[in-house]
């Protein structure tokens, strides 16, 4: 071998000890600042972890993985809602006559009333926060709110485009939860009591995740409120399911210490104002390229209260996530799976009909 390539041999392995050493040290950093989030004075990264993880369908071991279960559970037991305990007055929401000449008090009543009158059936509002975005849907009729039940409810479920597509429906968005221990099920047991043109159509366990009944009484108030299912169709219940948490209840928010121990998620909410108006609020699905996360309960209510909602409750989230106008998907769902735009099959569907 010649000095030449003697030299060259030489510089060639100078080049690959000192690639090797970057990326070692660069290893080193990355382990040391993992390791110095994870266990370091930062609570609120271990609590939006394992919070987040932990009320995920199958992503519980990315807590379980650095935290024993009795930490898992105090943190858990740190970070809670505790509901009103009250039920929706519905003496609270009146519905004057539409007035195109509203003054706007603030951007988001501007949001609201901003090239609509008294034809408008929705408008479409983009939300965006500190990690979030998504849609909030502003129902000006609220007759036109209706419940949307699989036709094989109790055996499976279907996907939001097909109820959309059964019922015509302008706008349609996920209802409450459902009954799936594989995290793999399909969508046909809902959790609770669901009542469709004020009859019981489902009764099953509920969720126990707080709340009650979320739904609609013949005047077209929504309605919450703990109750059995006999004392929400003497309530005139036409329609309504079972879920929660309740987020606020006659103008009064929940208490909610630490991020609620649900974590940030992907979300889907129902509210309305005192003037009638209904909201439906979907949060999209993880983005991390645009560092897009989701949104936790705080934020999910103080979204509602920024919209003027006076009763607001959360609806089944994460995966389950989605909202479609007309036909299409509007918003970002995720699956468990990472795979994006998957609708899930699910027992019942809100939606806005013409």
């Amino acid at each position: 071998m010649t000095n030449k390539n003697k030299k060259k041999k030489l510089k060639m392995n100078l080049k690959l000890k000192r690639v090797f050493l970057l990326l070692f040290s660069l290893g080193i950093i990355g382990l040391s600042t993992g390791l110095f989030l994870l266990y370091g004075p930062f609570t609120w990264v271990r609590n939006t972890l394992i919070t987040t993880a932990m009320t995920t369908m199958s992503h519980q071991y990315l807590a379980q993985w650095f935290y024993s279960d009795e930490y898992i559970n105090k943190i858990l037991a740190d970070n809670y809602i505790l509901e009103t305990n009250e039920n929706t007055n519905p003496n609270l929401i009146d519905m004057p006559d539409f007035d195109s000449n509203t003054k706007y008090a603030s951007k988001y009543e501007k949001d609201i009333f901003e090239g609509v009158d008294e034809n408008t059936i929705y408008k479409k509002i983009e939300v965006n926060g500190s990690g979030y975005d998504g849609y909030v849907i502003a129902i000006y009729k609220p007759e036109k709110v209706k419940l949307a039940v699989s036709s094989k409810l109790g055996t499976e479920g279907e996907t939001l485009k097909t109820m959309a597509q059964k019922n015509n429906a302008l706008i349609t968005m996920n209802g409450g939860g459902f009954f799936d221990p594989t995290w793999a099920g399909n969508g046909g047991i809902p959790h609770g009591t669901v009542i469709k043109d004020g009859r019981i159509l489902y009764d099953y366990t509920d969720a126990q995740v707080g709340g009650g009944f979320i739904g609609f009484d013949k005047d077209n108030k929504l309605i919450l409120g703990r109750m059995t299912k006999e004392q929400a169709i003497a309530k005139g219940m036409r329609d309504g399911i079972e879920f929660g948490p309740f987020l606020i209840v006659n103008g009064k928010p929940s208490f909610i210490k630490g991020d609620g121990g649900w974590g940030i998620a992907p979300r889907s909410a129902i509210g309305q104002r005192a003037d009638g108006i209904v909201l439906f609020v979907v949060i999209n699905g993880r983005n991390y390229k645009k560092g897009i996360l989701g949104i936790d309960m705080v934020g999910l209510t103080e979204l509602m209260q920024n919209y003027g909602a006076v009763n607001a409750a959360n609806l089944d989230g994460g995966t389950s996530s989605a909202l479609l106008e007309g036909q299409e998907l509007i918003n970002n769902p995720i699956s468990s799976s990472g795979n994006q735009g998957v609708l899930r099959r699910i027992p019942t569907a809100w939606i806005v009909t013409e």
